[in-house]
C-alpha cells in the first residue's frame, strides 16, 4: 500500500507542476497549486503511518489543508478583482501591479 500511495502522489504532483506551468488562466494556475498542496499531504500521511505510531504527519496536513484553504480564498478574491478591473485572468497579460 506504501508503494502505490507514494505513485500516487508523485502523479498529482507531476500533473500539479505541468498545470502551474503551462497555466495561462489564474484560476487554473490556484488550481494546479491545491494539487500540488494535496500531492504533499498524501506523502504526509502515508509517511506519517508507515513510520510511526505518531499522528504528527496528519495534524501537519490539516495545517497545510488549512493553509491551502486561505490561500485559495486569497487568490479567488485577487482574480476576482483583476477580472472586474481587466476582464480577463490571463497571467501574461497582468501588468497591474507594477509601476
Amino acid at each position: 500500500m506504501f508503494k502505490e500511495e507514494l505513485i500516487l502522489s508523485a502523479y498529482v504532483l507531476c500533473v500539479g507542476f505541468f498545470g502551474l506551468i503551462t497555466s495561462k488562466n489564474m484560476v487554473r494556475a490556484l488550481m494546479s497549486l491545491e494539487l500540488i498542496f494535496n500531492a504533499v499531504t498524501t506523502n504526509f500521511v502515508t509517511f506519517s503511518n508507515c513510520f510511526s505510531n505518531q499522528k504528527g504527519g496528519e495534524i501537519f496536513s490539516l495545517f497545510i489543508i488549512t493553509v491551502a484553504a486561505a490561500e485559495a480564498v486569497t487568490g479567488l478574491a485577487i482574480a476576482i478583482s483583476i477580472h472586474r478591473n481587466r476582464s480577463s485572468t490571463r497571467i501574461d497579460q497582468l501588468n497591474l501591479l507594477k509601476w
